[in-house]
């Protein structure tokens, strides 16, 4: 059985904008609009890729997180992620995990996109913090992500570990063949680790309540949403 990981805030954080899952068409179009300007600036090609819903966005099998502004409701940023626990990963389309990731439940985190505004920094934390805390809650033993560069110096400073040490930057199915790494961090070890080098968001994990980070059953998008599992754990991360 794995560790609780809980600990008790001490501290509450309040921010200009709020981090949900997507709960209706709307508000999953305003993630893929911010999707699709970030891809715009950084790989021009999968812009036009990322206009529209992708069916991991309608069929149930993702959760689509979102961030919006409290002043006007403008999405500020928006990330992607599933489990392994009803069909293989997206970077399983590419290459296959090694042994030390087999009978385990992993999550990806995808299409991660913030605004270029001075928020956005904080905004990607927001994003990496609700999958951290969704992924501690329900059992995910470890996150895997595919980096382009220089977005593995990120997942590197957040002390995921090479999953191919030999590989390098790998050519992705899920996004256009770009050369990706493919990185992970067990949850357990990971926030260990946080706390025994004095990580810069350690605090702000898991020491902040932050109650604009809010988790509750999806509505349904599409097809599938609305899971029965969503519906027995009613998350609202109230306490982080």
């Amino acid at each position: 059985m794995r560790a609780n990981l809980k600990e008790n805030p001490v501290r509450s954080e309040s921010l200009p904008f709020v981090v949900r899952c997507v709960r209706n068409e709307a508000e999953l179009a305003k993630a893929v609009a911010i999707r699709r300007s970030a891809y715009g600036r950084h790989v021009p090609d999968l812009a036009a890729r990322f206009a529209v819903p992708e069916p991991s966005d309608l069929d149930g099998s993702s959760r689509v997180l979102v961030a919006l502004a409290k002043l006007d409701g403008m999405p500020l940023g928006s990330m992607r992620f599933r489990t392994n626990e009803n069909q293989p990963l997206d970077v399983e389309q590419s290459v296959t995990l090694p042994d030390s990731l087999h009978n385990k439940v992993l999550a990806e985190a995808t299409r991660l996109a913030v605004s270029q505004a001075a928020v956005g920094r904080v905004v990607k934390a927001m994003l990496m913090k609700a999958m951290f805390l969704h992924c501690e809650a329900t059992g995910v033993d470890c996150m895997v992500v595919t980096a382009r560069h220089p977005m593995d110096r990120f997942y590197h400073w957040l002390l995921f570990e090479e999953v191919f040490p030999d590989g390098g930057f790998i050519p992705m199915a899920h996004v256009g063949m770009i050369p990706h790494r493919v990185m992970s961090c067990d949850l357990v070890a990971t926030k260990r680790r946080w706390l025994e080098c004095d990580h810069p968001w350690h605090t702000l994990f898991f020491e902040t309540h932050h109650p604009d980070i809010e988790w509750a059953p999806a509505t349904a998008v599409g097809a599938g949403h609305g899971h029965d599992r969503d519906k027995e754990t009613h998350l609202s991360l109230v306490g982080r």
